[in-house]
């Protein structure tokens, strides 16, 4: 009963959290102006979502925050994954802010970004390392074994949240695609946390709830959109909840999504250098090449979230 308290009331705070701040927020950023800027680049039919509010991540990781702290005595396993995920927020809230403030699609720059970036990752490490029960310990999925991975756990944190959060990142350019993939995925992680009796459920399901509340406005057609502030924060607490269970590994399986996305950016880049101008997708990230092969926002959306809800059954199986 206690465990099923623990997830239960968190998804339920969240959500009714997410969904009324909501309510309250985007009539507030319409107000201000707090407009997204579209890419000329980009499919011509995102053209219209011009103007549609941005920073909506602000209002579903309050509510993530605020159900998380409620059940924190309790579960004090929550704190790292809390911490990293509202320190990516942090930094993807100004950089959403400047985009805004300078009428541009670039706020802080990449060296800005980078190094805050580095710094919060950095300190997660830290703390694994210091206090965690998880330690620099790591599953191996499917062979159900164990590596004690020394000081190359330091090096190793840092590719697995700077590289989940460029995928989460890149993920987010569709209506209710990063919220929806998410969702499934933070589903997964609080399964895994209530079989191990990790304890860090609060905060994967306060997600869950969260992002339920946000996408209530941005499922297609959007009323907001997340911007970096959701995204980046999206990216770190997928992270910093696997590496908590011990289980980084897995997030090759259930954030493939993710995973998909970044390379599909990096084969993209690097086609297009190599042939000096030839492109192998239509564009990249992968979600706008099966747009402009004909499928609507709604299919790419329900696709890639089916896919995922199947990754994840999958990785139920090796854990």
């Amino acid at each position: 009963m206690k465990t099923e308290y623990g997830v239960v009331m968190p998804i339920l705070i969240s959500f009714v959290l997410s969904a009324v701040l909501g309510k309250v927020m985007i009539p507030f950023l319409h107000r201000l102006k707090f407009g997204q800027q579209i890419r000329d680049d980009g499919p011509q039919a995102h053209l219209k979502k011009a103007g549609t509010p941005t920073m909506g991540g602000i209002f579903f990781l309050i509510a993530v925050i605020a159900a998380s702290l409620l059940f924190l005595p309790g579960h004090p396993r929550v704190l790292p994954v809390l911490l990293i995920t509202a320190g990516f927020g942090l930094v993807g809230f100004l950089d959403d802010f400047l985009k805004i403030k300078k009428h541009q699609s670039e706020g802080l720059t990449v060296k800005q970004k980078l190094a805050m970036q580095l710094l919060f990752t950095a300190a997660f490490a830290w703390y694994m390392m210091r206090f965690s029960a998880a330690g620099t310990t790591i599953g191996i999925p499917f062979f159900h074994a164990q590596w004690n991975m020394g000081i190359l756990y330091i090096p190793f944190v840092f590719l697995v949240v700077l590289g989940t959060d460029n995928g989460t990142n890149f993920t987010d350019g569709l209506d209710g695609l990063c919220s929806s993939v998410t969702i499934v995925v933070a589903a997964f992680l609080t399964w895994l946390s209530a079989k191990n009796g990790a304890g860090i459920e609060p905060v994967t399901g306060a997600v869950m709830g969260a992002l339920a509340g946000f996408l209530l406005y941005n499922c297609y057609p959007a009323k907001v959109f997340m911007g970096d502030t959701g995204s980046l924060a999206l990216g770190a607490f997928v992270a910093g909840a696997a590496c908590e269970l011990g289980q980084p590994l897995i997030i090759l399986l259930i954030g493939f999504i993710y995973l998909v996305e970044v390379l599909s950016v990096m084969i993209q880049v690097a086609y297009f250098k190599k042939t000096h101008g030839k492109r192998i997708f239509r564009m990249a990230p992968i979600h706008h090449h099966f747009e402009l092969g004909g499928w609507s926002e709604t299919k790419v959306v329900t696709v890639f979230t089916v896919i995922t809800g199947m990754l994840c059954l999958i990785a139920a199986l090796g854990v």
